[in-house]
This record gives C-alpha cells, structure tokens and sequence, in this order.
C-alpha cells in the first residue's frame, strides 16, 4: 500500500554494563515503560540496545535514550519523571532545552547521585534562584521546591558566596507558641524542621552538617524568631510559606540584608491557618508579582520527584476540587 511507513531495526550501543543496567531498570522496568511510550519494540543484548517498530516508533524512542544518556550514562537510575519530561520536551519541540539539563549537576549526595533538576519547569526555577534576591516557589509536595534551594544554598556555602544558611518555616501545627511545648528550643523545633534537616543530611551527610550548625554556618529555626534580624551574606529559605500570615511573611520579606537572597516555598493548595486567615504568601504573590527583581515560579504535578504515586494522589485530589 502506497504511503505506508516502513519497520525497521536500530542499535545503540552501550558504554558499560552499569551503564546497561541503569537504563534497563529493576526487572526491566524502564524498557518496559519505553515500550509503553514510544510503541516501539526494545531488547537488551549485552551491552546494545535494539530498537524495532515503525520507523517514527524507533526515531522516537531512540531520541529519547539520547536525551536520558547523562542519567543511565552515569550509572543512574532514570525515573517514571525523567521520562516523561524527556517525551514531554520531545512532543513540544524543545529536545535541547532538555538536553541542556545534563550540564547543571549541582552536586552529588551522599549516596553518589547527581543532583540536578529533573525538568524544564525545574531548570526555570533554578534559573530565577541564580538571577535574583527573591524568588517564590510554589506547587505540590515532592516537587523539589525546598531541596533544590537547598542544595544551591550549600553549593553557594562552598563556592563561599554566602557565608551562612537559614532555613526557616512556620510552625503553625505549634500555633507558633513554642513556649507550651516540653524541651529546649532545639527539642521543640527539631519535628517541624525535620525536612530540612533531611535534605541537609543528604547532601552533606551527618558528620558535616553537625558541624557546620556548632558553627552556626547553617542554622534551623521556626519563623517566629527571625524578628527583630538583619540576615547579612546568607542564602534565606523560608519553607512551607503558605502558613504565614501576613504579618509573618511581611516581616520574614523585610529581613534581608546586604548580600543575601531568599527563595520563599509553599503549597498553597495546602494551607493550615484558621478558617478566614488569609496566607502571606497568597497575598505577597498578588502584590509582589510585578516587582523589579522578584521571581515567581510554579511546579506542577508533573515535576514531582517522588514516587510516581505520589504524582497521581495530587492529580487525583485537585480534579475533586476542581469538581467540587
């Protein structure tokens, strides 16, 4: 039949068997899931991968083991997420932006993995975190919101461009009373803290981050004792935002000093506050929004880094809200 588009085979040939082993995935999931994308038929045979289908088949899952090179290349797994941003930057004609992402590896955790942001959304983000003092995060849980500042922020520490870091989040589950709550102050912070000490610990390991809080490099503490501070040469972080009030998010935005930037976080589709209360990040993206050297940044439910379930919940809440 006239028109009809030729099958065929292609190979690509595999630089080692870590190499082989990442891109194939635990049980050959990933290859599965390529299949699942691209239509086209993939089989492992050493360290080659054979690729047959439809010729537009076999184009299209080859472009996308080429964009994922810098992933399985390093011995990395490559994620449910990699993958459809990948496809994603595919299908919208923006192969090298994504491509570009291989050339931001921030760091490496403590586990060996490379540290970059994951999509093009993401890369944005990093962007506006680069090129200004203040910049507003938002979008759901698992997007990489705070670990992304975070590990600019040690990545800064140790090119020496800041001197200290401050992360710092409302504790509203304590009313910001800290006072009613058993324990020194560490003891009653250390539960609304934890995530950030977490993405510390990951990226620094425990040794190192201990040291670098005795020596007041980095410090953790709820919102409510920034008052009154001038925060001088310090990359700021002010996670969960969408838990302060005017007052607080007002007050949080006035601390910063010479030298320093801040990159504010939250969900707002996730607030806490009494029925009535109006968010300060709410407002602050209202009234900030067209203001010389302030970046507004939103992350969707197609950046989440987490398990791909976690992607589904938040895709299956905000179409309940959205019926409702």
């Amino acid at each position: 039949m006239s028109g009809a588009e030729s099958s065929g085979r292609f190979a690509i040939d595999l630089p080692d068997s870590d190499a082989a082993i990442a891109l194939a995935g635990a049980g050959l999931s990933t290859l599965h899931r390529l299949e699942e994308l691209t239509g086209a038929s993939i089989v492992l045979r050493g360290l080659q991968l054979e690729l047959s289908g439809l010729s537009s088949q076999i184009e299209r899952a080859a472009a996308l083991v080429e964009l994922m090179r810098p992933v399985w290349g390093e011995g990395q797994a490559v994620s449910d997420v990699d993958l459809k941003a990948a496809l994603s930057s595919i299908d919208t004609g923006r192969k090298g932006d994504y491509a570009s992402l291989g050339d931001h590896v921030l760091a490496r955790s403590q586990r060996g993995n490379l540290l970059r942001p994951r999509t093009l959304r993401q890369k944005a983000y990093l962007d506006a975190m680069e090129s200004n003092d203040l910049t507003f995060s938002l979008g759901p849980a698992g997007t990489g919101k705070t670990f992304l500042a975070t590990v600019l922020a040690v990545r800064m520490l140790s090119e020496r461009k800041i001197e200290r870091i401050i992360l710092t989040r409302p504790a509203v589950e304590a009313g910001e009373n800290l006072g009613f709550l058993p324990g020194d102050l560490q003891q009653k912070v250390d539960p609304y803290l934890r995530p950030l000490y977490d993405a510390l610990h990951s990226l620094l390991g425990l040794e190192k981050t201990t040291t670098l809080f005795e020596k007041g490099i980095i410090e953790v503490a709820p919102l409510a004792y920034m008052r009154g501070r001038t925060l001088e040469d310090a990359f700021v972080i002010l996670d969960e935002a969408q838990n302060t009030t005017s007052a607080q998010m007002r007050m949080a935005l006035t601390r910063l000093g010479e030298r320093s930037r801040m990159v504010v976080t939250g969900d707002i589709t996730q607030i806490d506050l009494p029925s009535g209360q109006i968010s300060g990040l709410v407002e602050a993206i209202e009234v900030l929004k067209k203001v010389k050297g302030i970046a507004i940044c939103k992350l969707t439910s197609a950046d989440i880094v987490r398990h791909q379930l976690v992607q589904r919940v938040v895709d299956a809440y905000a179409k309940k809200e959205k019926s409702s």
